[in-house]
């Protein structure tokens, strides 16, 4: 009998010390914890929203991309000029011009390229700069925060990255976080 209670319990030690080395960037059962996690407890979504007259189509240059606004229902938050809403990281540090965002990172939140003719268009009032990201690439930045997408938006206005893991969050055209 003792020997069957030690085989449970070495089993499910192993198990749970199997569960805690792996790193899950994109497993949808993965905690609400988890910053990489594609799922969130409460997904935002855009309904009704409309592009700000300031945003052109196909505005990522091998120079950077122009950010513009759109009015959503988590208030007006920043897009690159295809509408496709960018996010801060809280693991980052702003105005420190490095992201945290390591290359399994990367796979679910793309940096946003950054570069000498990135701008902000009509509406973005925070300061754009360009970084060098983990990759050794440039990537935006504003108000001192690096910028990414979310592999999980599929269409223009999607905010689907908002409150991923508690630490995603899309930003407002001062470039703060918008943390609802």
């Amino acid at each position: 009998m003792k020997s069957r209670i030690t085989l449970t319990v070495l089993v499910a030690a192993s198990a749970l010390l199997l569960s805690a080395c792996t790193t899950n960037y994109g497993d949808p059962s993965a905690p609400a914890n988890d910053p990489y996690a594609t799922e969130t407890s409460e997904p935002a979504t855009t309904s009704g929203s409309e592009e700000s007259p300031a945003a052109e189509p196909d505005s990522t240059t091998a120079s950077g991309v122009s950010l513009a606004t759109l009015e959503t229902d988590l208030g007006t938050i920043v897009t690159d000029g295809d509408g496709m809403v960018v996010y801060q990281f809280d693991s980052d540090t702003q105005g420190s011009g490095a992201s945290s965002c390591d290359a399994g990172c990367l796979g679910m939140w793309p940096a946003v390229p950054g570069g000498d003719e990135a701008l902000a268009l009509e509406g973005v009032t925070g300061e754009v700069t360009t970084i060098t990201g983990t990759d050794g690439n440039p990537q935006l930045a504003l108000n001192g925060w690096p910028l990414y997408y979310y592999a999980g938006d599929a269409a223009a206005g999607d905010t689907t990255g908002q409150a991923v893991g508690g630490v995603w969050w899309v930003v407002d055209p001062a470039g703060e976080p918008i943390r609802d």
